[in-house]
Order: structure tokens, then sequence, then C-alpha cells
């Protein structure tokens, strides 16, 4: 086990990392990093998160067949999503990342092909051995997406505690009936999101860039 650090600096020091080292985790470290997550709350305590961690051989074979669908144009998300509903604050905070992750990797914003390549690594998970998918039931409440949302930040945060590193992808999303068909999961259960993890591979500038976040002025009004 790390040596234990407080709230404040696990929840500071955790980044979105988008390049790992292939060293998978033992059995005991990812049931520790789950058994963690497990705490979340929710909602009258329904606890409707339907967790699928990935690895070895099926982690493989799940990445063959994202990119393959991904190729085809075979793209299957259960909840809708689109950059083009940003606006304001919102779109800028989105542009501005996107900016500076790319940056951080030296390419140009004019690069089409390399900057496709660099988004297919999502589905390649970044490299990482390992990746949690988040289900849910069919609910038709955004609030039990909510819910899902706290179980992905526990896992984060969890994951750093550990001395590990994971980045939320929605992309992953997009395939959820591939996800489905590879793991032979219930279509009743829908895909919110995924979580590449593993252990950081900090000499790469994709694990390496911070993005800033705004001011809590700029988020949050005190009512008084």
């Amino acid at each position: 086990m790390p040596e234990s650090r407080s709230f404040h600096e696990v929840v500071r020091n955790r980044r979105s990392v988008r390049s790992f080292l292939p060293t998978a985790l033992n059995a005991n470290l990812l049931r520790a990093v789950a058994d963690d997550a497990r705490h979340t709350p929710s909602n009258a305590n329904i606890q409707p998160w339907q967790v699928h961690i990935v690895s070895g051989e099926t982690r493989n074979r799940l990445s063959r067949a994202m990119l393959e669908a991904e190729a085809k144009g075979r793209m299957t998300p259960d909840f809708p999503f689109s950059y083009g509903e940003f606006y304001g604050p919102y779109r800028e905070r989105q542009k501005a990342q996107g900016a500076a992750y790319y940056q951080a990797l030296g390419v140009a914003i004019e690069d089409f092909d390399e900057r496709r390549s660099t988004m297919l690594k999502n589905l390649e998970f970044f490299g990482a051995p390992h990746v949690c998918l988040l289900f849910m039931p069919a609910f038709h409440s955004v609030r039990i997406a909510g819910d899902v949302g706290m179980y992905g930040q526990t896992f984060l945060l969890a994951l750093e505690a550990h001395g590990l590193g994971g980045v939320p992808q929605t992309l992953l999303g997009f395939f959820a009936d591939t996800a489905r068909e590879v793991l032979g999961i219930d279509p009743a259960m829908k895909m919110l999101f995924g979580i590449s993890f593993g252990y950081p591979d900090m000499t790469s500038a994709a694990s390496r860039y911070r993005i800033e976040k705004a001011p809590v002025d700029e988020t949050v009004t005190f009512h008084h």
C-alpha cells in the first residue's frame, strides 16, 4: 500500500493520464480500488452502477472490436452527446483542453491525419492494461447517471490514492453495443462511459500536461 496522503493532496494531484505503462495491476490491487469505489453515495442507496473491469486478452479483443466498429462508422451510444451543444464558457473550456493536449503532443491543429491517429488511441485505451466500463439500468432519469458519475469520480480518486492513474473517456460510450457484444452484457444495461487505468507513463507528454480548472468564483455562487 502507498503511504497515506490527505484528500487535499489526492484531489489536486489527480490528472487525466493518456499514456500508461504495460504493467498490469495484480488482483489484490484491482480489488482494493474497486473496494474503495463501492463506498460512493447514491440516491436512496440504490447503487445503480454495473462495473466491468476488463484486462488481459479480453481487453485486447475489446480494443480491436472498437477500432473495427469505428472504421466502419458503427457508433452505438446509449446516450446522446454532441460538442455542438456547448456554448459560451463551456465551449471555450472544451477548445482550450483540446488545444493544450495537441500542443503538448506536438500535433498541429491542421494535421488531420495525426489528430485522427491521436483520437484512435482512445480505443486502444491509451496503452493502459485495464479499462473500467460503467453501465447502469435503463432508468429514465438523469439523476441515476449522476450517481454513476459519482462512482466514476470515486474510482478515479481511488486510483490516485493507490499511486495509479486513469482517464475518463466519453468516446468509449459511443461503442456500447460493441462492448456488450464482446463482454456478453445484458442489452438492458446502458453504458455511460469508461475509464482506462494503470501505472502512468510519466515519460510521455500525454501524461505530464496539465489543464487549468476554472477558479471558484467562476463556477460557484455563495448565497448569504
